[in-house]
């Protein structure tokens, strides 16, 4: 029996391709590859820049002789952490740092807690002359720190506040508690007042309200407010060199001008003392970071 093969033809006509990818549709707000590129771009480079001076003093500061940083090439081979052993073990640091922590820890708890109060009172209470009180704490922060040291040094000298913490810490806390004001009734206009009124309604006086209600829910802004009362007083150098007249009550931003005089500069000593009096910022900065943003603009929702 034979058996014939059936022979097998193509299909007439074109083969069908495949149909194309439809080209993606970029969503609205949606940055191209370009842009993306571009900004990253961008904040490497702010970064950097941003960066850099911070580096460069950590590089000076290894070096072990004043006039390193007229040929920094030279440092790389020669690199030492003596200048910072010569800071710790030679010098008044501890008592600079002492000074400087007493002085920054008291203007952050007194002027935080003086501007709580003021911006809660004017937040919520309407009293003759409530907004002339925010007017005249903004017009204080318009004179120069020339003009306020006479007058200053006359009243802590009747009040014999001179050469004390206590006179420095008034006289940070006339600087922080303005703005500090602002800053925390602009917070304290985002909270419902309904709050204040549940409070009052479970037998709360205003000051319990105050405490036990608003001030948790204030939190982020209270962070932002101690921030700044604390690099205020930490890094002001007129009123810290005019005010405190012992060497052992100097602060660090007083102490660091003691390494250059008329006939001398250690720098390389003083970069020393710069990186080691950054730690304690950086620090503070670390307990307050997570409400730092949210306080910085959660005041600004509301006016």
């Amino acid at each position: 029996m034979s058996t014939t093969a059936v022979p097998t033809t193509a299909p007439a006509g074109p083969v069908a391709e495949p149909a194309a990818k439809p080209p993606r549709i970029r969503r609205r707000g949606e940055r191209g590859r370009a842009a993306s590129l571009a900004s990253h771009g961008v904040l490497t480079v702010a970064s950097l820049v941003a960066l850099f001076p911070v580096a460069w003093l950590v590089y000076l500061s290894l070096g072990p002789d004043k006039d390193d940083y007229l040929h920094p090439g030279r440092i790389w081979s020669k690199m030492t952490l003596d200048n910072y052993a010569f800071v710790l073990q030679h010098t008044n640091f501890f008592d600079w740092l002492k000074s400087s922590l007493i002085v920054s820890l008291g203007t952050t708890v007194i002027g935080v807690m003086v501007a709580a109060t003021t911006g809660y009172a004017v937040s919520r209470m309407r009293f003759p002359g409530y907004r002339k009180l925010m007017w005249v704490l903004l017009v204080t922060q318009m004179f120069p720190i020339a003009v306020l040291i006479v007058p200053m040094y006359q009243i802590l000298s009747d009040l014999q506040l001179v050469d004390s913490y206590l006179g420095l810490v008034l006289v940070y806390c006339s600087t922080a508690v303005p703005y500090c004001a602002w800053l925390l009734k602009g917070y304290f206009d985002t909270i419902p007042f309904e709050i204040d009124e549940a409070g009052r309604v479970d037998g709360l006086s205003p000051f319990g309200t105050f405490f036990r209600l608003i001030l948790p829910l204030a939190r982020p802004g209270l962070a932002v407010a101690g921030f700044y009362s604390f690099i205020t007083a930490f890094g002001e150098v007129a009123f810290a060199s005019t005010f405190m007249l012992s060497d052992t009550k100097y602060t660090f931003a007083v102490g660091l001008q003691s390494f250059i005089s008329e006939h001398d500069a250690q720098r390389h000593l003083m970069a020393a003392t710069a990186v080691l009096v950054a730690i304690p910022v950086s620090a503070f900065f670390y307990f307050v970071q997570k409400n730092l943003v949210a306080g910085l603009t959660a005041g600004g929702t509301k006016g």
